[in-house]
């Protein structure tokens, strides 16, 4: 679900990013207002399970792969507001670092996966807590989040041979009709992908309850020490599995490097061409493509990586944390 740069065109992606902008500002306003100064580093830890669960591939027949997202997860641990920036900061750490989403496309992909997902996961989840209970509601909201950005994302796929086009008529940049994008996102999300979704919620909300309930009641400032510690045991612990996320083979449908679309088949035959705009868009050199460093062993490289952004996502977090209370004190 992670576009790729030059998937969309730069103004389709001036478009999202632009969309996304007042939701990012709203966002940072309302986690300031409602999560207590001393608990906002924990968001770190809620946005470490999201960039975990999206490297845990899996694989769809046919070739493709893809992953949970946990938006809505963290959703019901702080808020869709904190989730916003949460899944925010993961994203652009994997675009960035990692090289896993477009720059350009970076505002579309938040668009998709940290508002949409959280939001709309949330809305199904207090909409049905008192009627089915916790588990039941936070799978049955985790499963509408994650289509919804997949439908979503589908269909920013989708317009773009519509709207941009060469003088032969060849799409410049996502060379997939709707005919063929939606119902290509949609299969693999409406049922792999969105149960792998519903299993990590449900899982991870399951632990957090047993082990450190105070979390889920974070908003009232009661986490508990001992209790967080067992969630970092957690995040320990997918760290060190997640090679396992390595075994999937293939690519994510939408997300294969310019040059393999020539060959993709995906319209009844060979594409046959590389679009222009893909071709000769927007390039980005990440520090760790493909979550590898360097000349180390593919898996050691894939555990690295997943150290590395759990840590940037925690040092960041504790960095706004650190900067909002040094804020209220001058103020005070």
């Amino acid at each position: 679900m992670h576009i790729p740069e030059n998937y969309l065109s730069p103004s389709t992606c001036a478009v999202m990013t632009m969309a996304m902008a007042p939701v990012w500002w709203m966002a940072a306003k309302k986690v300031k207002e409602e999560i207590p100064r001393e608990k906002l580093s924990l968001i770190g830890v809620a946005a470490a399970f999201s960039f975990l669960g999206m490297m845990f591939n899996i694989p769809m027949p046919g070739g493709t792969t893809g992953h949970a997202v946990g938006g809505t997860l963290i959703a019901i641990l702080f808020g869709p507001y904190a989730a916003c920036l949460a899944v925010s900061v993961a994203l652009f750490i994997q675009a960035f670092f990692f090289g896993d989403g477009g720059i350009l496309a970076f505002g579309a992909n938040c668009f998709n996966m940290a508002f949409l997902l959280p939001f709309g996961g949330y809305f199904i989840y207090k909409f049905l807590k008192d009627k089915v209970g916790e588990t039941a509601a936070a799978g049955f909201g985790s499963y509408v989040g994650i289509n919804l950005a997949a439908l979503l994302a589908a269909v920013e796929f989708g317009i773009q041979p519509l709207l941009f086009t060469d003088a032969m008529g060849h799409a410049l940049y996502c060379p997939y009709p709707l005919s063929v994008s939606v119902p290509a996102m949609m299969l693999g999300h409406l049922t792999i992908f969105g149960a792998a979704e519903v299993i990590f919620t449900v899982l991870v909300l399951s632990f957090i309850r047993n082990a450190a309930p105070s979390m889920i009641q974070v908003r009232e400032g009661n986490a508990d020490g001992n209790g967080i510690k067992a969630v970092y045991g957690l995040v320990a612990a997918l760290i060190v599995l997640t090679p396992l996320g390595l075994l999937a083979e293939g690519t994510a449908w939408g997300e294969w490097a310019p040059e393999e679309l020539a060959e993709q088949t995906f319209l009844g035959g060979a594409l046959g061409y590389t679009p222009l705009g893909m071709e000769n868009g927007f390039s980005f050199d990440a520090f760790f493509p493909d979550y590898t460093v360097g000349e180390t062993p593919e898996i050691f490289g894939y555990v690295l990586s997943a150290v590395i952004g759990v840590a940037l996502l925690v040092i960041i977090f504790k960095i706004f944390a650190t900067i909002l209370s040094k804020n209220t004190a001058q103020n005070a």
